[in-house]
């Protein structure tokens, strides 16, 4: 009988950890999540998938932090698995301004120290890094695999790092070690503290009564934003490549945050105007990323990854799945809107 592959995940909690686990589960492996203890309380996203497959086995909880090498050691050892997806991060652009030296220990150092772990315990393991289109910076687009890094945030700053450390470990040592270098990409699942969900909540709760306004930065820059289910599956496929390499997962068009709030909008046919402020100090950057647009034609040709959702999808998914959080179908929504 064919033995089911096991694979670690780090940021299981997280919006494409869960996704992720998901995906991983639906083709049949072990899955080991792994959660800092701090998350304990923050497990929603995973709740459904841990009720369905951690009695059974499929699925195992480890409560470790990234930063914590010795633990990470033990369960490689013990439970040698195939695949290891490091997505365990800071993650937000914004926030990294006053948390640099966290983001780089969190997001930098702690894959050095998993690479080097799989490297003396496990070498045939294969491990996927998250790494991220802010790592181009202010390099013009499209972006792509050649593209120049010229990082603009802490953030930025940490995953070319990783990324260097996992190419390191490929070339140096033969590990089977790939970045996936994700274009932004949202979902119902992802942060409030990020922009794309804060307009689609807030204007749930405004729609709700419970908000009148939404209260946004600079809505002029410019990203490439896909829908977090094409790219886990994406992130899956790399690991499944007969050879480590590296690659650009995007969708090759970007939009203003601008443009994306008008989407959102306009599936209520509300007049965005009326509802959101711009410009506010409070969200402005000490410098700024202004435009990003990946060429993803290698995932393309290679793995044959392409995008199922477009932005106008994205908005309508994220929106609804936040008015049902107040208790309001799309048409009821409609409704309301009407009023306003």
């Amino acid at each position: 009988m064919k033995k089911n592959k096991s694979a670690f995940i780090t940021g299981i909690t997280g919006q494409d950890g869960s996704y992720l686990a998901e995906l991983l589960l639906e083709k049949n492996y072990i899955v080991h999540g792994l959660i800092r203890r701090t998350s304990v309380l923050n497990i929603d996203r995973i709740q459904e998938i841990i009720n369905k497959y951690e009695k059974n086995g499929k699925l195992k909880i480890h409560y470790i932090d990234v930063t914590d090498t010795s633990s990470i050691t033990n369960l490689i050892v013990k439970y040698k698995p195939k695949e290891f997806y490091n997505l365990a991060a800071m993650s937000h652009v914004g926030i990294s301004f006053y948390t640099g030296e966290a983001t780089l220990n969190i997001n930098a150092l702690a894959c050095y120290r998993i690479l080097e772990s799989i490297l003396k315990n496990h070498s045939s393991c294969k491990f996927y890094q998250a790494s991220s289109s802010e790592m181009f910076g202010s390099s013009p687009p499209p972006q792509n695999e050649k593209t120049d890094f010229n990082p603009q945030s802490p953030y930025g700053i940490s995953k070319v790092a990783a990324f260097h450390t996992t190419k390191y470990f490929r070339q140096a040592h033969g590990l089977f070690a790939a970045n996936g270098i994700l274009f932004n990409h949202e979902s119902p699942r992802r942060g409030l503290n990020f922009v794309t969900r804060k307009i689609t909540h807030s204007l749930a709760r405004i729609l709700s009564g419970h908000e009148k306004k939404i209260h946004l930065g600079d809505i002029s820059t410019r990203r490439d934003w896909g829908h977090s289910k094409d790219y886990v599956r994406g992130i899956w496929m790399i690991l499944q490549h007969k050879k480590a390499e590296d690659f650009v997962l995007s969708t090759g068009k970007n939009y203003s945050i601008e443009d994306f709030v008008k989407k959102v909008f306009k599936i209520l046919n509300l007049d965005w105007k009326k509802f959101v402020t711009t410009n506010n100090k409070a969200f402005l950057r000490p410098s700024e990323v202004r435009s990003l647009k990946g060429d993803s034609s290698k995932a393309r040709r290679l793995l044959r990854w392409k995008p199922e959702y477009n932005l106008d999808d994205l908005c309508s998914d994220m929106l609804e799945n936040d008015l049902k959080l107040y208790g309001m179908t799309l048409d009821e929504a409609k409704k309301i809107a009407k009023k306003l």
